[in-house]
């Protein structure tokens, strides 16, 4: 530990413990990784999905993920997901399906791997926060489905890094479930924005809440290669 000149305190590598700098050669590692794989998308057009690592290939939900998988990929885009079960199964199946490219960002559990078997192209990751910032990075639009504490932390840190100017502002952020998705957006604006005035009726701009796989496709089908890398170093 060393001072600077105004005796702030601050730290260097050789100042944490062995599992401490494990860990940060680890994500930064992981980091690397993840960028280097993430060079084979330079000039496409990505749409990262998310949702439910639940849902079963007879659920309306997993249909519907499925079904615009394949609309995409013929529209010469590249299926993107967390590379599990669920939605991300449904997306990846349909694009591979549709005899496109299924990529999958693949989470390590203590149980060993979730990596669905219609993914082609894979990365595995051990920590969330990174493999959840390659999925942001990578992609020039986001489909949500309905799901759990997962799913609504990558929408809230999508929405955040947008409204932060992170994110280019007209990424398009299509949600899949007018039911879930509406009810959200109407506690959202009852308490952060109108009571507590924590939000502004402008942070909902970029929403766009949808009843189906055919309502979202006319939303993405001419999005942009151009969003790609737009984040802030």
């Amino acid at each position: 530990m060393k001072k600077t000149a105004n005796n702030n305190l601050y730290f260097s590598v050789s100042d944490h413990d062995p599992s401490d700098k494990a860990r940060l050669q680890r994500m930064t590692a992981e980091f690397k990784m993840g960028f280097h794989f993430l060079k084979r998308l330079k000039k496409e057009r990505v749409v990262s999905f998310f949702g439910s690592h639940l849902d079963k290939e007879d659920e309306k939900e997993y249909k519907q993920a499925r079904a615009l998988a394949k609309m995409l990929v013929k529209q010469g885009m590249v299926v993107l997901t967390g590379g599990g079960p669920g939605i991300m199964e449904a997306a990846n199946r349909g694009a591979l399906e549709a005899g496109g490219r299924s990529l999958g960002l693949n989470l390590e559990f203590p149980d060993g791997e979730q990596r669905n078997k219609y993914v082609k192209e894979s990365a595995d990751f051990h920590y969330l926060f990174v493999r959840r910032m390659m999925l942001a990075h990578a992609a020039q639009a986001y489909v949500f489905f309905p799901g759990g504490f997962g799913t609504l932390d990558e929408f809230f840190e999508i929405s955040t890094l947008i409204t932060t100017k992170k994110l280019h502002y007209a990424i398009p952020v299509v949600l899949v479930g007018r039911d879930y998705w509406q009810s959200l957006k109407q506690w959202l604006e009852a308490f952060p924005m109108k009571k507590y005035q924590a939000i502004s009726a402008k942070e909902f701009s970029f929403w766009k809440i949808v009843d189906n796989e055919k309502e979202a496709f006319e939303l993405l089908k001419d999005i942009s290669p151009y969003y790609f890398r737009h984040e802030s170093v």
